[in-house]
């Protein structure tokens, strides 16, 4: 096993042009975990791991690692290319596909937990098409009215907004976790009272939170027969 710290650099890429940011690896692997940070609406500036939105997931990463010690469970961020979801084009997601597919190339088919924030949120739960998507864990995600659900199905989709978030709606959040969970996901909503977008109030119990609730996706997912 291997602990790439998260600095300026992308010290657990795999190649330049990787979409997949490694930060513990591990061989063979039973579970992985990957996080995907917030970016813009519109923007094809070259995203960057140094910028505030790709900073601000560090400590989610290192929470988890806390919380899941468990040498046999990889956990990787998803590097974008550009910094916004462009409409259509929907970049995010695209690159959380690329992903995936690079991360079953290196560890094979094993089931993920994807860990987003705002747009990064939004881009997890559409990447959560993907049949090794288990579970999605969703922080102060951004959820436009029609995004779709009925892929949820049969999934874990956990979603923790904060009360005084203002740039994204938390009622948005509590809406789609009612359509996702009448389309057959099994969907929560923790509204985390006095939390704002940057996860920033209350930092500590947003860390805690998201690192023991990831250890019980993971327990779930990985059972056999799951």
């Amino acid at each position: 096993m291997a602990w790439h710290r998260s600095g300026s650099g992308d010290a657990g890429a795999h190649g330049p042009g990787a979409a997949l940011v490694t930060r513990r690896a591990t061989r063979p692997a039973r579970a992985a975990v990957l996080f995907l940070h917030g970016g813009s609406v519109d923007s094809r500036a070259r995203s960057r791991s140094w910028h505030p939105a790709a900073v601000r997931m560090r400590p989610f990463v290192r929470a988890v690692a806390g919380a899941v010690p468990d040498a046999d469970i990889l956990l990787a961020e998803v590097r974008y290319r550009v910094r916004g979801w462009n409409g259509q084009d929907a970049d995010p997601v695209r690159d959380a596909r690329r992903a995936l597919r690079e991360l079953a190339a290196q560890v094979g088919d094993v089931p993920v937990v994807l860990v987003g924030h705002s747009m990064g949120g939004r881009a997890a739960l559409r990447a959560a098409v993907a049949p090794e998507v288990r579970a999605v864990l969703a922080l102060g995600p951004w959820c436009p009215q029609g995004e779709p659900v009925d892929h949820l199905r049969d999934k874990d989709v956990l979603v923790l907004h904060g009360d005084r978030d203002r740039i994204t709606d938390p009622a948005a959040s509590a809406s789609f976790v009612r359509r996702a969970g009448a389309a057959g996901a099994r969907a929560h909503l923790e509204l985390v009272k006095g939390g704002d977008h940057a996860m920033i109030r209350r930092g500590p119990y947003w860390h805690r939170t998201v690192g023991s609730t990831v250890a019980g996706l993971l327990a779930v997912v990985s059972r056999p027969g799951r």
